[in-house]
C-alpha cells in the first residue's frame, strides 16, 4: 500500500527596505530647503532626470528578492521621499504599475523636507492602523532640531497581525561622535513604541526596519536590541567589502531589520523569519573606476550620475506555513 503523507502548503514573500537618495519633485516648496533639487538649481533637477530615477528605482524594487521567492516584494519602507506625489508618481511607474502597489505617507517635520513611507501590495498586507511618532531633539541652541517622524503600520499580513515600524534616524553629517545622542534618542522612541505595542498583545510580531545611520553593533542599536530581546539578522552582513552604503572607501550597514523573537516559533499558520540579505545586484553598483562596485548613486555632491542611489536596499524573507 502506497502511504501519501500530506505537506502544508507554504508560501514566502520578502519585506523590504531602501532609501532612495532624495526622491524630490521638479517643483520648488518654500516650507522645506529643496533649492538644490529644481530645474534652475545647480544640480539641474529635470523632468528628465527625474523620470529616469523613478523608472529605476521601481526596477530595482520589482527585483528585490526576487531570485528568493518569484515575486516582488509584499512590502517596502522606504525613506528619502518628498512628498505623496512622488509616491504616485512611482507606483504608476513603469515597472510597479502592474504590481498592486499602494502606498502610506505622512508629512513629517523633517527641515530637507525627507520622509519615510511604506509600499504595499495591497492583495498580502491590509493595513488596520497607521501612526507618526515624533524624536524630540534640541541643537546646541537648545532650540527643537526637527527630524523624520518614525511610522508605525499595523495590520494583517496573509491574514495574521503584524506591525512595521520605518526609520529613518540623524545622520553623522557633523561627526559620529557628535550626533550620537541624537540617534540614542531614537532607539529609545522606538523601545516605547514596541512597549505600547506589547502592552496591547505581549505576543505581537513586530519588523523594526529602517536607515539608522548606525551600524549593528553602535550603541543605538545595540540598546534597541536588547531592550526586547530583538533579533538582528543583518549582524553577520557587514564586512570589509560588503554592506549597504559607503564612505571614504569604507562600507557601513546603516540599513537593517530587527525582529522580535516570535518569528522562529514552529507553530503553524504563523509567521517565520527564513533569511535577510543585502540586495546589491551589480546593476546597482558602480561598474568601473575608484568606486567600483559601491551604490550606484544619482548625484555625487553637484555632479549628475544617472544612477539609483547611494544606498542598496536590503529584504527579509518571511514565510506562512
Amino acid at each position: 500500500m502506497k502511504l501519501n503523507f500530506f505537506k502544508s502548503k507554504e508560501t514566502r514573500h520578502t519585506i523590504a527596505f531602501y532609501n532612495i537618495e532624495n526622491l524630490f519633485d521638479v517643483y520648488d516648496d518654500e516650507i522645506t530647503r529643496d533649492n538644490d533639487m529644481h530645474p534652475t538649481a545647480e544640480k539641474r533637477w529635470s523632468i528628465k532626470r527625474y523620470k529616469n530615477k523613478l523608472r529605476k528605482i521601481g526596477y530595482a524594487i520589482s527585483n528585490i528578492g526576487e531570485e528568493d521567492v518569484n515575486r516582488h516584494p509584499a512590502i517596502v519602507g522606504l525613506a528619502e521621499v518628498e512628498n505623496e506625489a512622488v509616491l504616485k508618481d512611482l507606483v504608476s511607474s513603469k515597472y510597479l504599475n502592474d504590481l498592486n502597489y499602494k502606498f502610506l505617507h505622512y508629512n513629517s517635520p523633517d527641515e530637507r523636507g525627507i520622509d519615510v513611507a511604506f509600499l504595499y501590495d495591497e492583495t498580502v498586507f491590509k493595513i488596520a492602523y497607521s501612526k507618526t511618532f515624533t524624536v524630540d531633539l534640541l541643537d546646541d541652541d537648545g532650540e527643537v532640531d526637527h527630524t523624520r517622524d518614525l511610522l508605525l503600520v499595523s495590520g494583517l499580513f496573509e491574514g495574521l497581525e503584524l506591525h512595521i515600524i520605518v526609520n529613518h534616524w540623524p545622520s553623522r553629517r557633523t561627526g559620529d561622535v557628535a550626533t550620537e545622542h541624537k540617534r540614542m534618542k531614537a532607539s529609545k522612541k522606538v523601545t516605547e513604541v514596541i512597549s505600547m505595542l506589547k502592552e496591547k498583545n505581549p505576543e505581537a510580531k513586530i519588523v523594526v526596519m529602517g536607515d539608522f545611520n548606525d551600524d549593528p553593533e553602535s550603541n543605538s542599536l545595540k540598546a534597541l536590541e536588547a531592550s526586547h530581546g530583538l533579533f538582528n539578522p543583518m549582524r553577520t552582513l557587514l564586512s570589509n567589502d560588503r554592506g549597504t552604503t559607503s564612505f571614504n572607501h569604507s562600507w557601513n550597514l546603516f540599513d537593517q531589520f530587527l525582529i522580535t523573537h516570535n518569528f522562529f516559533e514552529r507553530k503553524k499558520n504563523a509567521l517565520r523569519f527564513v533569511e535577510a540579505n543585502i540586495f546589491d545586484a551589480d546593476f546597482l553598483k558602480e561598474a568601473e573606476g575608484k568606486y567600483k562596485g559601491t551604490p550606484y548613486r544619482t548625484y555625487v555632491g553637484k555632479h549628475y550620475k544617472g544612477g539609483y542611489s547611494d544606498h542598496f536596499p536590503v529584504y527579509m524573507v518571511i514565510s506562512k506555513k
